[in-house]
């Protein structure tokens, strides 16, 4: 790999993390003082554990993002399209954690349930939210391939 590819490499890893990290931090924290009723204490030890996680899975998600993104807008439209990536990325890791402290199987439904909601909401946002630090960092924007007459 060139240094230049590496640099690219490694753009899109910090401007990906930025995103999720500030991105979700904000939307967590909200949603677990205002929704969950957790105080401030509890919310910065809650965002302080998940933390590490968004780190390891936002680049990821990103490269998911795109690649969904590209099979499914148009004809789907792009607030869908982002809002499935989103949930179908995030939701299976929310549910593991869930899974992995305890809760019970209703607890589990119950998260989930609350959890995809959230996504469905949140997925065009944090799509709007990554492209515009993408752009920061010079990168293009995701999961917008130009249309050949091969496709």
């Amino acid at each position: 790999m060139s240094r230049e590819a590496g640099a690219g490499v490694m753009r899109s890893f910090v401007a990906d993390t930025l995103a999720l990290v500030v991105f979700f931090t904000i939307v967590g924290a909200l949603n677990e003082h205002f929704v969950a009723g957790m105080t401030w204490a509890e919310v910065a030890r809650s965002r302080t554990i998940g933390a590490p996680l968004m780190v390891l899975t936002a680049r990821p998600y990103g490269i998911w993002r795109d690649w969904l993104v590209d099979r499914l807008a148009p004809p789907v439209p792009r607030a869908l399209a982002d809002a499935l990536a989103l949930l179908l990325f995030q939701v299976p890791i929310y549910v593991a954690i869930l899974w992995v402290s305890g809760a019970t199987a209703t607890g589990l439904l119950q998260g989930a349930a609350g959890f995809a909601v959230l996504m469905m909401v949140v997925g065009r946002p944090y799509g709007v939210w990554l492209d515009f630090v993408r752009a920061r960092f010079g990168l293009a924007a995701g999961g917008m391939r130009p249309m050949t007459l091969g496709d």
